[in-house]
C-alpha cells in the first residue's frame, strides 16, 4: 500500500496516511485513460454549428439565365455552392458528440489517473484545507508552502465556499470535490493536492 506523509498548510510534515492499494496503487491502464479523456472532452462540445445548404438559403428562385446558347456553363439557380451567397454543400449541422463509457471503464479511468500522480509524486496530501476569510494570498502561500507548482488540482472533502473563492483568482489552480473528480482534470494537473479528508472520502465512494 503507498504511504504519504501528511502535512499542514504551512509545508510541515505532521503525519502519514496509508492509501488503498485498489484506488491508489492499480495498474495504470492507458487504453482506458484515453477512452475516459476522450469522452469528457466530446462530451463537452455542444454541437450546435450548422450552415445552410441551397435549399435553406433565400433567393436564388430564378434560372439566371438560359439553358443553351450563350456559351456560358448551365447555371440552375444563384444559391448553388458555387455561387457567392450560395448554399453550403456537405457543411455542418447539429449533433451530438456524446460518447458513454460503462461504469467499470470509469472507474479502471479513474483508478489508473490517481495511481500515476502516486507513482510519479505529483500528490500531495494535506492534513485540513481551511480559511476563515476570503483570501487568496493565505490559499497561495500553502501551495508555495507545500511544494505545488504550475497547474494544480486542489481536491476537497466538502463544498467550501471561502476556501473555493479564495483559489478562484490563482492562475492555474482549480478546485474540486472527492466525489466529483474526474479523469481529464487528475492528468491535466501537474500536482494534486487532496485534503486528509477528501483522500479519504475518495476510498470510501471508489472501492
Amino acid at each position: 500500500m503507498p504511504n504519504l506523509k501528511v502535512v499542514d498548510m504551512a509545508g510541515k510534515e505532521v503525519g502519514e496516511i496509508t492509501l488503498s492499494d485498489a484506488i491508489f496503487g492499480a495498474e495504470v491502464k492507458q487504453s482506458v485513460l484515453h477512452a475516459a479523456v476522450r469522452a469528457y472532452l466530446m462530451n463537452q462540445r455542444q454541437g450546435t454549428q450548422s450552415t445552410k445548404t441551397r435549399t435553406e438559403v433565400s433567393g436564388g428562385g430564378k434560372k439566371p439565365w438560359r439553358q443553351k446558347g450563350t456559351g456560358r456553363a448551365r447555371q440552375g439557380s444563384t444559391r448553388s455552392p458555387q455561387w457567392t451567397h450560395g448554399g453550403v454543400a456537405l457543411g455542418p449541422k447539429p449533433r451530438s458528440y456524446r460518447i458513454d463509457l460503462n461504469k467499470k471503464t470509469k472507474r479502471a479511468a479513474l483508478k489508473s489517473a490517481l495511481s500515476d500522480k502516486v507513482a510519479s509524486s505529483s500528490m500531495i496530501v494535506v492534513d485540513e484545507i481551511a480559511a476563515t476569510e476570503y483570501k487568496t494570498k493565505t490559499m497561495t502561500a500553502m501551495l508555495d508552502a507545500v511544494g505545488a507548482t504550475g497547474k494544480t488540482l486542489v481536491v476537497l472533502a466538502e463544498n467550501n465556499a471561502m476556501v473555493i473563492r479564495s483559489f478562484s483568482n490563482i492562475c492555474g489552480v482549480k478546485t474540486t470535490q472527492a466525489d466529483n473528480i474526474n479523469v481529464y482534470d487528475i492528468l491535466n494537473a501537474d500536482k494534486i493536492v487532496v485534503a486528509k479528508a477528501a483522500a479519504q472520502k475518495i476510498e470510501e465512494v471508489y472501492a
